[in-house]
């Protein structure tokens, strides 16, 4: 039997919905580039007028951001759960990484959603 499998256990968990989560922001990434195609024939039949003339570099550069963040996710929970495994075979106590991690984590996928309302809002109402 390993020793503290629970906690080793617990641990790969971890590890695999922050992979799971990763490639979904990576997909989600990939529509969001894609999505400009959608606009350019649903939202004139929507609106009943034409969109905003925009360019795709938003989209692009949006959709660019999601799936570095993805990749960036899938390396930074591949550190820890390294660093989980060792500190859960040491005999000492460790400290917890804290939350910051996931604060920032959570602040940036925010901030990504509101810039793509806004770019959403922008291309379907223009405000000429």
């Amino acid at each position: 039997m390993i020793n503290r499998y629970s906690d080793h256990a617990a641990n790969e968990r971890t590890f695999l919905a922050w992979v799971r989560t990763a490639i979904a922001i990576m997909a989600f990434g990939f529509v969001i580039e894609r999505f400009d195609l959608f606009l350019r024939y649903a939202a004139p039949l929507a609106t009943q007028r034409k969109i905003s003339p925009h360019g795709g570099a938003f989209a692009d550069a949006a959709g660019l951001a999601f799936v570095v963040l993805g990749i960036a996710i899938i390396a930074i929970a591949g550190w820890r759960f390294v660093q989980t495994a060792k500190d859960i075979d040491s005999d000492n106590h460790v400290a917890s990484p804290g939350e910051r991690f996931d604060l920032a984590l959570g602040a940036m996928i925010a901030f990504l959603g509101a810039a793509m309302l806004l770019y959403l809002s922008h291309a379907a109402y223009p405000l000429i």
